[in-house]
């Protein structure tokens, strides 16, 4: 089932969220993807909207160099199902809480979007929406996983100065968004672009800027907020966590 859950409380929302919600059931990106093949593994990310301290925003995270599949990537938190756990909401919820420290009492699950699936790593994604409504610390949870996990404002992703396009080697070419210190494409960079369409939040932007997508070097961990090459204090810092060279994982978002 796909489209807003039962029960769930909407009228207080915003309207562009309200308008997402509207076309949650029918978001044209599915059609962009291959055949499922017979052996998908099930997976659900979440998509978690909340008011931050520069207006409406959405949490992703990086995830780890380390990894066999995606290494480096920005996405939204998520991963497999679990055996016997109800899918795909307690899996999206129990990934962005290992994942990102994101307590699920604190969050309205609203609704599901289309799976959606990535051939690459054969996984079938069930993108699981939902609202902060007690927004808490950005936390790095399992540092094996997870480089960064940042609060991007919607703003941030509808500037018509953080759009392009990026052409993979492989010969792909995508939408991308600059936002957060990371290069937001693929799998993440489409459904995001979607998102935003159905939200009424989109703005024009040069579909002709198409950019290589050059393997990128993992960045140096470090603690957040601190001093970049150019000496400037790292302007995300208030929404963004990192891991920390040494210690444990930081945190950088005060609890409201």
């Amino acid at each position: 089932m796909t489209g807003v859950l039962p029960g769930a409380d909407t009228s207080d929302l915003p309207g562009w969220l309200q308008r997402l919600l509207a076309a949650s059931a029918d978001l044209p990106l599915r059609h962009r993807f291959p055949s499922v093949t017979g052996t998908p593994r099930r997976s659900a990310v979440l998509v978690l909207f909340g008011e931050g301290p520069r207006g409406p925003d959405v949490l992703l995270i990086e995830k780890s160099a380390r990894l066999r599949t995606h290494a480096g990537q920005p996405a939204f938190p998520g991963g497999g199902a679990d055996a016997g756990e109800d899918y795909p909401v307690t899996t999206a919820l129990r990934e962005a809480q290992e994942e990102a420290g994101v307590d699920p009492a604190g969050v309205r699950v609203l609704a599901t979007l289309p799976e959606l699936f990535l051939p690459y790593s054969d996984n079938l994604v069930v993108p699981v929406v939902a609202w902060w409504d007690e927004p808490a610390d950005v936390v790095v949870g399992d540092p094996r996983e997870v480089a960064r996990v940042a609060r991007v404002p919607l703003a941030d992703l509808t500037d018509p100065a953080n759009r392009f396009r990026v052409r993979h080697p492989a010969g792909y070419v995508g939408p991308a968004f600059d936002v957060a210190g990371m290069v937001v494409w693929g799998f993440t960079g489409g459904l995001m672009e979607a998102i935003l369409e159905a939200t009424g939040l989109a703005r024009p932007w040069d579909v002709r800027d198409v950019r290589p997508l050059e393997a990128v070097a993992p960045r140096p961990e470090a603690a957040p907020g601190s001093l970049g090459e150019g000496g400037a204090e790292d302007a995300a810092a208030p929404s963004v966590a990192d891991v920390a060279a040494d210690g444990p994982p930081a945190s950088t978002v005060p609890r409201r």
